[in-house]
């Protein structure tokens, strides 16, 4: 694919999310501010963030509990990690599982952002089947990063990132912060 065409598919993607939160019934927008909300904000798509990579598979998956938004732990197995670079900085992340029969592989992380432009408590990514490319690697693309729901509605739960998944460097790419606020009467 190339890079427009990449682009192309980042913005229609992030077109139908908008549709999704201001319409569906299973928004994570409360109602009250749904009539004000108009779209998400991103970072313009960025290949810079967007990477091609093996997972390193942890031969000994050991599981782990990662505390939620409303104090519940929940279990985790750390499955694999992958290893990237941005500009000199080399990186490695986390990828984790629910448990050992699923292909998703679930990525939350927190970067220099976190708490600034993007929201505080980290963004996700989720990985399936389809973010594979025709070499079996992993496509690993931070210009889908999203904000958990909890950022939208206490009444979600969302696991936080784990500190081993606190990168030290900026992800210019994704979901920023949105500000949900109703006009007063």
């Amino acid at each position: 694919m190339d890079v427009s065409e990449w682009k192309n598919r980042i913005v229609y993607e992030r077109e139908q999310k908008d549709i999704f939160f201001k319409k569906h019934i299973q928004s994570p927008i409360p109602i009250e501010y749904r009539q004000q909300f108009e779209m998400l904000h991103y970072y313009p798509p960025d290949p810079n963030f967007r990477f091609d990579l093996k997972l390193h598979e942890h031969s000994d998956k050991k599981s782990m509990q990662i505390e939620d938004t409303k104090g519940n732990m929940r279990e985790f197995l750390r499955w694999g990690e992958f290893q990237f670079k941005v500009g000199n900085e080399s990186c490695t992340i986390q990828a984790y599982k629910s448990n050992s029969e699923e292909e998703r592989l679930f990525i939350p992380f927190r970067d220099v952002t976190s708490g600034e432009e993007t929201y505080g408590a980290g963004r996700y990514l989720d990985l399936d089947l389809r973010d594979r490319n025709a070499n079996g690697d992993w496509i690993l693309d931070f210009n889908k990063a999203y904000n958990p729901w909890c950022a939208y509605s206490e009444n979600y739960a969302c696991p936080f990132v784990a500190p081993e998944n606190w990168l030290k460097i900026s992800i210019y790419a994704g979901e920023k912060n949105i500000n949900l606020k109703v006009e007063a009467d």
